[in-house]
């Protein structure tokens, strides 16, 4: 911990006396820390194990968190050994002393003692994100996932055991906004107070919510192991509207740093290769597909995937692999099916003409005048798969009217009617081919519409 100063002053101090340095004793550096970091929110709760030695009688300890960004009224200890002969009394925050809290510890043993102390901060943040390498055939997938975690918080954490939280929180306040405060409740009014003093039942709307998710917390305590030749692991708990995971082992992240952490690694995940070709939403392009489910038939399903971004690959044999695609995708829970856009496809060709054009069964009303008719078109479309392996296409056709029928000619393979304006073609091709058919459309217009029968 570099840019924390934590002090252990055994003299007691009274409030109209100079804050100088007597008897000060330099806390030792943590035993272990545990940091749970929020993905929806600046938000991270931070967990410290020290071994304090204390006389018995009034001890001082002196926190200060300059150049960082944790939210000071969060702040608290614990005994974790004796409670009962130990009593954290208050904590004040000095006048015209910016950044330091100052406990007051009333011991009835001497000697250590090991504390809790635990904080809110902000400037830590986790993103996942997902490679995926399929095989040569592209009918499974080998799936990694891996956890980005940035420290920009000014604080050093070392050996800490990370912890990741999936889901919203909502927060009343800021945490990077109070961590600047020159004051942590306010300015105080010179003549009333002679320091900010804070205790339990006056903490803020923020802290009591923060010490409901501590206390959440408290109810999933995890063992710290380190796995001596072995990848790190990621452990996930449900807590509710959140849910929890949890790398195995212990992590240095310095301040202004990024360090990736493994999160799972997945072999023959069964996946969908489908190619779609919908004018009206991409053009002329056909656009490749990727979709699996997060269940145990696809070698997954026991725990929530954390949105992010996946870049695919293939193995293109004697272990080279070529690019494919990526998507980014949202959170996806346990037993449902992901979709990924992996782009235009060059190797999948949809050609679609307009081969012919014509209206007749003209109607007309009592002045002569046009009041109805069809427009018949014929459409011929051909696919062609240059690649090596078969391929499914869906061909989506729509149309500005309801009040149309279809006809369809030569190899069209599955049709189906998905709207009232659009209809769906299925088709498998085989490596290295080409199919085509043709479709007539009648539309029906004005008084023609009285004639359309579904």
């Amino acid at each position: 911990m570099k840019r924390i100063v934590v002090l252990l002053l055994m003299t007691f101090m009274t409030a109209g006396a100079v804050y100088a340095k007597v008897d000060l004793v330099t806390l030792p550096s943590r035993d272990t820390v545990q940091m749970t970091i929020y993905n929806s929110a600046d938000l991270t709760l931070v967990r410290e194990s020290r071994a304090l030695t204390l006389k018995n009688g009034a001890n001082k300890l002196q926190f200060s968190w300059a150049n960082t960004l944790i939210d000071p009224t969060s702040l608290e200890m614990l005994p974790k050994a004796d409670a009962d002969k130990i009593d954290i009394a208050d904590l004040t925050y000095p006048p015209r002393v910016t950044n330091l809290g100052l406990w007051t510890i009333e011991s009835e043993i001497n000697g250590k003692i090991p504390v809790e102390i635990s904080y809110l901060t902000s400037g830590l943040s986790w993103r996942a994100f997902y490679m995926g390498t399929l095989t040569e055939d592209e009918k499974t997938m080998r799936l990694q996932g891996y956890v980005v975690v940035t420290n920009n918080s000014g604080e050093d954490y070392e050996n800490a055991q990370t912890r990741l939280i999936v889901g919203k929180v909502h927060i009343l306040d800021e945490i990077a906004e109070l961590a600047r405060r020159q004051y942590p409740y306010g300015r105080p009014e010179p003549e009333i107070f002679l320091g900010a003093r804070f205790s339990r039942t006056e903490e803020s709307r923020f802290s009591r919510r923060a010490r409901g998710v501590m206390e959440k917390m408290d109810e999933y305590e995890y063992a710290m192991v380190d796995m001596p030749g072995k990848p790190k692991e990621i452990v996930k708990e449900g807590l509710s509207e959140y849910f929890l995971y949890t790398i195995k082992g212990t992590e240095t992240i310095f301040t202004g740093f990024s360090k990736r952490l493994p999160s799972f690694d997945v072999d023959d995940v069964p996946v969908v290769n489908l190619y779609k070709y919908e004018e009206e939403r991409y053009g002329p392009d056909v656009v490749r597909f990727l979709s699996f489910k997060n269940d145990e038939e696809h070698e997954l399903g026991t725990t929530p995937i954390p949105g992010g971004m996946l870049k695919v690959y293939r193995d293109a044999g004697e272990g080279h692999l070529s690019y494919t695609g990526q998507s980014s995708f949202k959170y996806i829970p346990v037993d449902e099916d992901v979709e990924l856009n992996l782009g235009p496809a060059a190797n999948v060709v949809v050609d679609s003409k307009l081969m012919d054009f014509k209206t007749e069964n003209y109607r007309f009303d009592s002045h002569g005048d046009i009041s109805g008719w069809d427009e018949v078109r014929t459409f011929k479309i051909e696919i062609k798969n240059t690649r090596e392996i078969p391929v499914k296409i869906e061909i989506k056709r729509s149309f500005n009217t309801q009040y149309w029928k279809l006809a369809s000619s030569g190899d069209f393979g599955q049709f189906e009617k998905v709207d009232l304006t659009t209809v769906k073609y299925m088709l498998t091709l085989e490596p290295r081919s080409t199919k085509s058919f043709e479709y007539v459309l009648r539309t029906y217009y004005g008084i023609r519409e009285q004639d359309w029968r579904p």
